[in-house]
């Protein structure tokens, strides 16, 4: 019985569609809320009426778990309705919808990056948001997961003995996160991948190299002087230096 109503309600009016929308939608029936705003929409562009069924349609996504289709309407919603007293509100769900649509750090973070700037863009569109804590928090636990993705890219390079990629990728790891907790770590596996990319290396190269392995040394001495790798740093200090020295010979 049900089921017929609602496409009784489909074929009616214009006007019975959107009430009937509207009585679903606050009855928590998302799913059937938007196949009749979907319908409605495109025939009411222009009207009062238009600004609420938008926005409503994109929560109808939103609640069902369509977290791209979401963002893309509450996007839409904004862009189309700047003045609304629903445009500030459009803005934030698009952040939410990005953020909780983010995968595990492990996985493509393209719309990790999304969602970053998206963001950004609502910090700076509304400094004094009731939202602005929550989005602060969620930048910040987005970027987590950006140098999460970063520095495990890193480890992975020095895992499977590709020791060049490794240097490369720790080096743009604590330029793109200098403040990060895993620079610690990454410092000292950063040198020993340029240790371990020195030994591999022509006799011709073998010098260059050690020296700069030396150097990733001293890096560490001058800015974790209480470091627990310390000690195996200072092993691959010394191995470097025992190189150089038959190199010298």
């Amino acid at each position: 019985m049900s089921s017929c109503k609602f496409n009784k309600i489909r074929k009616s009016g214009l006007k019975e569609k959107f009430d009937a929308a509207i009585d679903y939608y606050d009855k928590a029936d998302y799913y059937k809320a938007g196949l009749l705003l979907e319908d409605v929409i495109p025939l009411i562009i222009g009207t009062q009426e238009s600004e609420k069924a938008q926005f409503y349609f994109a929560y109808c996504n939103y609640h069902q778990s369509q977290l791209v289709e979401a963002a893309y309407y509450f996007q839409r919603f904004y862009q189309t309705f700047r003045l609304s007293k629903f445009a500030e509100e459009a803005r934030y769900m698009q952040v939410r919808s990005l953020y909780e649509d983010s995968p595990p750090f492990n996985l493509d973070q393209s719309s990790t990056v999304e969602a970053i700037s998206v963001t950004q863009s609502f910090l700076n569109a509304y400094p004094n948001s009731a939202y602005f804590e929550e989005c602060s928090v969620v930048m910040n636990q987005l970027r987590e997961k950006l140098e999460k993705k970063s520095f495990e890219n890193a480890k992975l390079y020095h895992k499977i003995g590709n020791y060049l990629s490794s240097v490369i990728a720790f080096k743009n790891f604590q330029r793109d996160f200098p403040d990060s907790d895993f620079n610690e770590e990454g410092s000292y596996l950063r040198l020993d991948a340029q240790y371990k990319y020195a030994e591999q290396s022509t006799a011709r190269r073998k010098r260059e190299r050690y020296d700069e392995a030396i150097t990733h040394y001293e890096y560490i001495l001058d800015n974790y002087p209480e470091s627990k790798f310390l000690k195996a740093a200072r092993k691959i200090y010394e191995k470097c230096l025992n190189e150089l020295g038959k190199l010298n010979s």
